[in-house]
């Protein structure tokens, strides 16, 4: 198994490149208004790949930039997660990582390589600051980020409209899905087909 390159499986906003290439390059989200540092290295993915994940998606936990709930992953839960995997650098990794936890762009964590609930990396007790890894891919581990809860322990919250819809837009540009099929995909999710009111 090769490491020099991780994937990151994205399986909610990051989808779509406009919003992933702000935690590369840096720069402000138009739709949020959020800065972004970027990464110590800018490069662009060297590939990117769709990614079925075992476990389930979820929406739950309010979000300060898009409002409504955020999109969770759940490695235990039952189902799979359809997600657009990234192959980058794990450096470019642990600066994503940073991010996603609001801290600066700069520290190296010991990634998990290699699946199973004892492996996971936990940085702290945020909703994305728990990392782990997901299966393989051509060779090289698939590493993404989770709460530390279990899903069945948070109620549901539907995303916010503008959010769903960059999500919706992701499938589209991973999977080829059109609005119809992505909305299906999204209705299907624990908190998801609340949002068709939201």
């Amino acid at each position: 198994m090769s490491t020099d390159l991780v994937w990151y499986a994205a399986y909610g906003s990051n989808m779509t490149w406009s919003r992933f290439r702000c935690y590369l390059e840096g720069g402000t989200l138009a739709a949020t208004g959020r800065a972004h540092h970027g990464a110590r290295d800018s490069s662009h993915p060297r590939d990117t790949s769709a990614a079925w994940l075992p476990g389930r998606m979820y929406f739950a936990t309010q979000t300060a930039y898009w409002g409504g709930g955020r999109a969770l992953y759940d490695p235990d839960a039952a189902g799979m997660t359809a997600s657009r995997a990234w192959l980058i650098t794990p450096d470019q990794l642990c600066d994503i990582m940073s991010q996603e936890m609001k801290r600066e762009p700069g520290a190296d964590y010991a990634l998990p390589l290699v699946p199973g609930r004892e492996h996971r990396l936990r940085a702290g007790g945020g909703h994305y600051e728990t990392v782990t890894c997901a299966g393989h891919l051509r060779g090289r581990p698939v590493i993404t980020f989770c709460a530390p809860w279990a899903m069945a322990s948070v109620a549901p919250l539907a995303p916010a409209p503008a959010y769903r819809a960059m999500i919706a837009a992701g499938l589209h540009e991973t999977f080829g899905w059109d609005v119809q099929r992505a909305g299906w995909y999204l209705d299907s999710l624990p908190g998801g087909k609340a949002c068709l009111t939201a």
